[in-house]
């Protein structure tokens, strides 16, 4: 079962890419599209007084609906985003029957969590709001996550006496997982904001009003799910470890982690830190997200034998 599992991650992994350069043709396509639905009209000035304000307004829109996000390829990159997290999530399933805890208590395993995490955060998103002109960020980042979990040692492995506690293991850096893949969303959305600014420069992206939604509405999911993983987490701590918080260095990036997306929440309700400074703060906080999963690897700390 832990064969099949891995295999499952391979699938998982090219359906990934796949999504990946699907989303990537996706953007292609709208954003030659826009061009030539914006110049239409004035090679063709004879459509002036027979082809009325809808269908104009229709081909040139720049409002918040889904008509912004349409190509002949959309369909096809949000189902193989759907499809490439089932798999992963059917992998993360069978490696879990067999470790008998969540997941997640090897590097390699929470890595493939997190390339799961963000597929499917991604996918529940774009179904409500239309981004999917920016899902080539998230799915770049999951697909680079994916492929780094190859390179890790993929062997079931007796964990330490301190991480023997399956219902933590599982909740606690389960919650990490999902916050993290919704945080991704919420990057790419920040990114897509930079790009786009308050003047809308580019058709083919979501509005500067989506964007700012999505990246909100995401935090505003993210954050309690976060703050509720710290706490697990000095809970266990207290019990692996005697103490409830000890400064290691993986408490620390996810404590600054946790300040930068409360600074967030705070900032963009500023008139004066609303919009690209917001939109900064994002990009700040992921860079802190991937801190955070990773800073056992440049730092030592009582984290670090976990490989987590």
């Amino acid at each position: 079962m832990a064969s099949a599992s891995f295999y499952l991650t391979v699938v998982g992994t090219i359906l990934l890419a796949l999504a990946f350069a699907a989303h990537v043709a996706h953007a292609v396509l709208l954003a030659s599209g826009r061009r030539v639905a914006v110049l239409a009209p004035q090679a063709a000035p004879a459509f002036a007084g027979v082809v009325t304000g809808s269908f104009v307004e229709r081909e040139i829109s720049t409002s918040d609906g889904s008509e912004r996000d349409r190509s002949a390829v959309a369909g096809i990159a949000w189902a193989l985003a759907v499809v490439a997290a089932a798999a992963l999530g059917a992998a993360l399933v069978l490696r879990g029957i067999v470790v008998g805890r969540g997941p997640w208590g090897s590097l390699y395993e929470f890595t493939v969590a997190f390339a799961f995490g963000i597929p499917l955060g991604y996918a529940v998103v774009a179904w409500r709001y239309p981004i999917r002109s920016i899902g080539a960020v998230p799915l770049g980042i999951a697909l680079a996550l994916a492929l780094y979990a190859f390179s890790l040692p993929s062997q079931v492995e007796q964990l330490v006496p301190a991480l023997q506690n399956p219902p933590l293991l599982t909740i606690h850096v389960g919650f990490a997982m999902i916050a993290y893949g919704i945080f991704a969303v919420s990057f790419a959305a920040g990114v897509g904001y930079l790009v786009q600014g308050r003047e809308d420069r580019f058709a083919w992206l979501p509005s500067h009003r989506t964007l700012d939604e999505v990246a909100y509405r995401a935090v505003v999911v993210g954050f309690p799910i976060f703050a509720t993983m710290i706490v697990l987490g000095s809970w266990w701590a207290s019990i692996a470890w005697s103490r409830w918080w000890g400064w290691d260095p993986k408490e620390t990036a996810a404590l600054v982690t946790w300040l930068v997306y409360a600074v967030y929440l705070h900032a963009r309700n500023q008139r004066g830190w609303s919009g690209r400074p917001a939109a900064l703060i994002l990009v700040v906080g992921f860079v802190m997200v991937l801190v955070t999963y990773s800073g056992n690897l440049w730092f030592s700390g009582l984290h670090a034998y976990s490989g987590l």
